[in-house]
C-alpha cells in the first residue's frame, strides 16, 4: 500500500493488509473529525452540537423528541439531554411540549440556530471542496459502499 500511513505512525510493517486498512480508517476519521471540530469551535459550538442543529434544521419548522435526535446522530454522544440543554441556553434551540402528546418534549431549532448554521456554511463548503479535490466521484461512491459494508448490519 501507500507510505503515508507508515510515515504518519512511524511503522513500516503491519500484521496484515486488514490491519493497515483499519489503521488508515482510524487516521482519516481523526483527520476529518479534527477539521470539523476546528470549524465548530471557531463558531463557539462543539461538533456534537453542530450535528444536533443540522438534524433540527432538517425538520424545521418542526422539532424532534430527544430519542429521534439520538437515532439520527452521526456520532454517539454520552448525554444528549445536557447537549440540548446547552443549545437551549445559548438560544440556538428551544423546547416545547408536543401538541399531540403533552408528556413528550420536542426540541426545535431557533432563528439564532439557523443563522449560526448559515454562518458556518462557508467552512462546511471549504471542507467539502477539500474532500472533493482528493477523490473522483466514482471513488467517493466506492468509498461510501465500502464503509457501509464495514458498519452496516
Amino acid at each position: 500500500m501507500g507510505t503515508a500511513l507508515q510515515e504518519r505512525i512511524k511503522q513500516t510493517t503491519f500484521t496484515s493488509v486488514y490491519q493497515e486498512a483499519f489503521l488508515n480508517l482510524i487516521v482519516v476519521a481523526d483527520h476529518l473529525r479534527r477539521n470539523l471540530t476546528r470549524s465548530c469551535e471557531a463558531h463557539g459550538i462543539t461538533a456534537a452540537q453542530y450535528n444536533v442543529l443540522r438534524i433540527l434544521r432538517g425538520v424545521y419548522p418542526n422539532g424532534h423528541p430527544r430519542c429521534e435526535i439520538i437515532e439520527r446522530m452521526i456520532e454517539e454522544a454520552p448525554d444528549v439531554t445536557r447537549l440540548i440543554d446547552r443549545l437551549v441556553r445559548s438560544g440556538h434551540a428551544r423546547r416545547a411540549k408536543s401538541k399531540d402528546d403533552g408528556r413528550l418534549s420536542l426540541t426545535f431549532i431557533t432563528k439564532k440556530g439557523l443563522d449560526l448554521l448559515d454562518s458556518m456554511q462557508k467552512d462546511v463548503d471549504r471542507a467539502d471542496a477539500e474532500f472533493r479535490a482528493r477523490l473522483k466521484e466514482s471513488e467517493a461512491k466506492t468509498l461510501s459502499a465500502l464503509c457501509e459494508r464495514i458498519y452496516a448490519p
